[in-house]
């Protein structure tokens, strides 16, 4: 086709172009037409009231905060439950392995805190592997979370349910590497840790 048919359409000067808006800060859509009632509740749907928390700790820049994960297993009473609060915990897990029998249903609770802006598409992707081999890989949606309020202090998620791997060749030591990435690509947090497969 004579690229000439197209000559002048793209050229053609127009009052009526569409241009995608900046992005706005929490602060922005806080104050955006505070009069207006029906906007008002629209922001509350998604969070953005006036009771928003305050950061973790001054300065502090994340966006999202990992609180804890924990690891519920139908053989225990109780959860495992992995304290994220401060760095060494964070490193401590690398070098721990929980124990999970064999044929054990198992699925991981994660709670968490937004701060700052609204975080969309949150992914937590799990890469596992035994004697240095990858053998699988898991990527569940978490969703889309506003700023955390004083009536929603934190959030918390379920992953699906698993059942631990049984038989002489499952058992044994398995490592995991976690990471909380939203759509922007970002990667908000990275964990080391494993677990041990053992007899029922």
């Amino acid at each position: 086709m004579d690229e000439s048919e197209f000559q002048g359409v793209s050229d053609e000067p127009t009052n009526d172009q569409y241009k995608v808006s900046a992005k706005k800060t929490l602060e922005e859509y806080k104050n955006l037409d505070a009069e207006d009632e029906s906007l008002a509740k629209w922001k509350e749907s998604l969070g953005l009231s006036a009771d928003v928390l305050p950061l973790e700790y001054p300065g502090d820049k994340r966006k999202l905060v990992i609180q804890k994960i924990m690891l519920l297993v139908d053989t225990e009473p109780e959860p495992i439950v992995f304290d994220l609060t401060n760095e060494t915990t964070i490193k401590e897990l690398a070098s721990k392995r929980y124990k999970i029998k064999e044929k054990s249903n198992y699925k991981l609770r994660i709670q968490f805190k937004v701060q700052h802006e609204i975080i969309t598409g949150i992914r937590y992707v799990q890469y596992i592997k035994k004697a240095g081999i990858a053998i699988d890989k898991i990527d569940d949606h978490l969703g889309s979370y506003a700023p955390n309020t004083k009536t929603k202090p934190f959030y918390e998620v379920e992953l699906p349910e698993s059942e631990a791997p049984s038989g002489f060749l499952a058992r044994g030591n398995y490592s995991a590497v976690s990471k909380f990435i939203d759509d922007d690509n970002t990667n908000h947090l990275t964990l080391n840790w494993g677990v041990e497969i053992t007899k029922r």
